[in-house]
């Protein structure tokens, strides 16, 4: 069968519309729309519910899931093969995170990366969202908590902390709060629940219990932006944090604990870019825990 179907097959999938996965793929809407008919005729079952809101998986489509998956991976680490040979791997590599890792962290360290793998391209992408490795949203991806569902394989990286910062001209006009009952009189910047996209960022509720003059940011580097600018107080991350100037760790007592796990689908281990990218974060992660813990 004709790669370039499974491929076809599995836009329209990830995207569940043939405009969606056409503009993915670089055809127009009509190729898409051949390929997919010709993969069904072959296989003598309809494998999408076509509606007026989208294309739908049908059981059959969902069964052949895993095995267009298995080929698309084989199909990459087949073509990063043939192109690089031995002396050097070659292809792309996309790295989804959270946005306060991705722009105060990985962004530098992917860099370095690049730098040790001249043909691989590195794509960062920073966002407060959840990214679906099934879907290839990205290859890798530094979640908050380990996948509890789905075929994933994933490494703890690293445990972090977070604590309470304000900005110095903050404290200067509006008085240092010394306990949690303070709070009543401060702004609290927090998240937004809408785009709260992980049961890990709710430390924030611990705040709140105690002040309802909110400032709501979604996303870390918003927040961290929003604090520094004197426009409340926060939860941010140490590692963000502790050696910013201007801002002062308050209520010492109030912290909190999570993990970094790095995600990725099991097969793409084969495909020599990703497999390097992992060994890089990995280790990366490892040397620099304590960047992550700083008062470990």
């Amino acid at each position: 069968m004709d790669w370039d179907h499974f491929r076809v097959f599995l836009a329209v999938a990830r995207d569940g519309q043939l405009s969606a996965a056409a503009r993915r793929l670089g055809v127009n809407h009509t190729t898409v729309a051949r390929r997919l008919d010709a993969l069904e005729a072959q296989l003598g079952a309809a494998l999408f519910e076509r509606r007026p809101t989208g294309c739908v998986l049908t059981e059959a489509g969902e069964r052949l899931i895993p095995l267009a998956e298995r080929i698309e991976i084989e199909t990459r680490a087949a073509a990063a093969a043939v192109s690089s040979g031995e002396a050097e791997i070659s292809g792309t590599v996309r790295v989804g995170a959270p946005d306060g890792l991705g722009n105060s962290f990985l962004a530098r360290e992917l860099g370095v990366f690049a730098e040790q793998y001249p043909g691989i391209t590195v794509e960062l992408v920073p966002l407060p969202v959840k990214f679906s490795v099934s879907r290839r949203e990205a290859d890798l991806v530094v979640e908050l908590s380990r996948p509890t569902t789905g075929r994933l394989v994933a490494t703890r990286l690293v445990d972090y902390t977070l604590g309470v910062y304000a900005a110095e001209s903050y404290l200067a006009n509006h008085g240092r709060p010394l306990g949690l009952d303070d709070l009543a009189g401060h702004r609290l910047v927090t998240g937004i629940d809408d785009y709260t996209f992980s049961s890990a960022l709710d430390y924030a509720a611990t705040l709140q219990a105690y002040s309802k003059r909110l400032y709501r940011c979604a996303g870390a580097t918003s927040q961290f932006e929003a604090i520094c600018a004197g426009a409340g107080i926060g939860v941010l991350h140490d590692f963000m944090a502790l050696d910013t100037a201007g801002l002062v760790r308050v209520l010492p007592e109030v912290s909190f604990s999570r993990t970094y796990w790095l995600v990725g689908h099991p097969g793409a281990t084969s495909i020599a870019a990703i497999a390097a990218c992992r060994r890089f974060l990995v280790e990366t992660f490892r040397r620099q825990r304590r960047h992550f813990q700083p008062a470990a």
